[in-house]
């Protein structure tokens, strides 16, 4: 049979789109009809102990793990048939816009600029930013002891360490790394003088690491962490909104925080009430 040009292009493209769909690069998902086929991807940190970590042996923990799988259940998916993938800061409307997580838990903080790209459930969690330093620091007290030059940490796409150069101190030396463990390690080795993002997240670092370092000042901002999902699923984050609302109510919310969070010395918060964005 003869095969034209043009016809030949188009079984081109179409297999492209093929392969493209099924590399994880197709629409956007739907959280409800995944939950209805009986499994979910959920993007997760995998380094940051007490929220979201791989261990050694290969399992997950941590209070946004914890979550997650709490609102999989509520969803009628349980811990063995969800897959959790790692969702680096910079990449995390990404990956939701291509499809290829259902949700993330990742404190992700809700933002009016995400928001025109994802959607947020939540919050279920509330964190203020802070500084990490190493412990035998002493001029290095708060935002504003960050001039004169010092270097600053943060990761690439989150947005704490330029707060810190427009609100604070002007002249800090920004360093952006892919995750907030290598800048633990460039802070551990010198290269780096404080790391910052949430008071959570560093409480957990600290905690990791006993007499290297300390988190010193107050919070100075009001982090939401939120579930993201596609934009315009909105049956979906419903329904995780109420998860959210029933792990706070039944006491699996302070469960997690104590069995995860809590060895680090982070005090109990309030729970956070659910915006229902």
């Amino acid at each position: 049979m003869n095969i034209t040009r043009s016809a030949r292009l188009g079984l081109g493209v179409m297999a492209l789109a093929v392969a493209a769909t099924a590399c994880g690069g197709g629409e956007e998902r739907n959280v409800t009809q995944s939950a209805e086929n009986g499994s979910l991807v959920v993007g997760i940190k995998f380094d940051q102990p007490g929220l979201g970590q791989r261990n050694p042996d290969g399992t997950f923990s941590g209070f946004d793990v914890e979550v997650a799988k709490y609102v999989a259940d509520k969803l009628g998916v349980n811990e063995q048939n969800i897959e959790f993938k790692e969702t680096p800061s910079a990449q995390r409307e990404t990956v939701i816009q291509n499809g290829e997580v259902d949700y993330i838990a990742a404190t992700y903080s809700i933002t009016d600029e995400r928001k025109n790209k994802v959607d947020f459930a939540g919050p279920y969690f509330i964190a203020g930013q802070s500084l990490l330093v190493r412990a035998d620091n002493q001029d290095i007290t708060g935002p504003d002891s960050l001039n004169g030059g010092k270097k600053l940490c943060s990761v690439a796409g989150s947005t704490p360490a330029q707060k810190v150069k427009d609100e604070y101190a002007q002249d800090v030396q920004l360093q952006e790394y892919d995750t907030y463990s290598a800048c633990v390690e460039a802070l551990r080795n010198g290269a780096v003088d404080a790391l910052t993002t949430d008071d959570i997240i560093l409480a957990g670092y600290a905690a990791q690491s006993p007499g290297e370092f300390k988190v010193v000042g107050e919070p100075f901002t009001e982090e939401k962490y939120g579930i993201g999902l596609a934009k315009g699923d909105d049956e979906s984050r419903d329904k995780i909104n109420d998860a959210i609302e029933e792990m706070i109510a039944d006491g699996s919310w302070e469960k997690a925080f104590n069995e995860t969070v809590g060895a680090s010395g982070y005090p109990m918060p309030t729970p956070p009430t659910v915006d229902r964005y």
